[in-house]
């Protein structure tokens, strides 16, 4: 739990300001930019973990691997193409992270919304944080 809660904080850390005090990333963001996207996410996320509870560690691993190689980028959630192997079906990764249908779920409901605004990476990152936050008590 200690390393869980050292992960989110290495994550949450890189979203505020800088030391000279300009402001690069901001957890507020889609408050302004796509209202409701969080509670969107929160939603979806229930659902699932309803259908099934092992999801939620299964979004939290996605995360993790996402962000572990180069960065939080969601390349874990590319797909292949004819003359690509995403990561989702590279080696590493066959038949051992799951969790992609919510990611997929939560992003058909955001884009009717918010068309274009909201990443996949940051979909990820709210996905596993609200997985967190549910069963997390700080």
């Amino acid at each position: 739990m200690a390393i869980m809660s050292i992960f989110f904080f290495l994550v949450a850390s890189s979203i505020t300001t800088t030391a000279h005090g300009q402001q690069r990333l901001s957890h507020k963001f889609y408050s302004r930019s796509c209202p409701g996207v969080q509670s969107l996410v929160r939603a979806t996320v229930e659902e699932a973990l309803r259908g099934d509870p092992t999801l939620g560690a299964s979004i939290l691993r996605l995360f993790f691997h996402d962000c572990f190689v180069n960065g939080c980028d969601a390349s874990v959630l590319l797909d292949d193409t004819p003359f690509f192997t995403g990561e989702k079906n590279a080696p590493p990764n066959m038949n051992s992270l799951r969790g992609f249908q919510v990611i997929d779920a939560i992003k058909a409901r955001v884009e009717p919304r918010c068309r274009g605004t909201v990443s996949c990476a940051d979909i990820l990152a709210l996905a596993a944080r609200e997985k967190f936050l549910k069963y997390t008590f700080f």
